[in-house]
């Protein structure tokens, strides 16, 4: 019975606004560490939010020394920075989506032989 208990401590029913706007409890953003950006989706008829994967620092890495070695600087630098980081979250966002599709059959994706060839 103690799990049902803690289900039910962990459970609040939240307002959606006139504009689909929800606010999600101070506790569970802290709980599960979101920040300014979340990754959304259905799953099992279930709206999951959770926080962006943060395995992008080697991407932002190789940014950034593609960014100085093009010789950008300061303020330029960090403005190239922001675009080149933003390009990079919506095609990584295309991928899952295609992804998605074909894991789920509406889409088809390339077979092992088209990849590596007949052999």
């Amino acid at each position: 019975m103690a799990t049902l208990e803690r289900r039910e401590m962990d459970r609040k029913i939240i307002s959606v606004s006139p504009k689909r706007q929800i606010t999600i409890p101070l506790k569970f953003f802290k709980q599960v560490g979101l920040g300014k950006q979340v990754e959304c989706f259905v799953r099992d008829g279930a709206i999951v939010v959770r926080p962006l994967p943060s395995d992008e620092g080697e991407f932002t890495v190789e940014i950034l020394r593609d960014l100085v070695a093009q010789g950008y600087q300061g303020e330029e630098l960090v403005n190239k920075f922001a675009e080149q980081k933003a390009r990079l979250r919506t095609a990584i966002g295309r991928m899952m989506d295609e992804a998605d599709e074909i894991s789920s059959g509406k889409r088809k994706g390339a077979s092992l032989s088209d990849i590596f060839g007949k052999e």
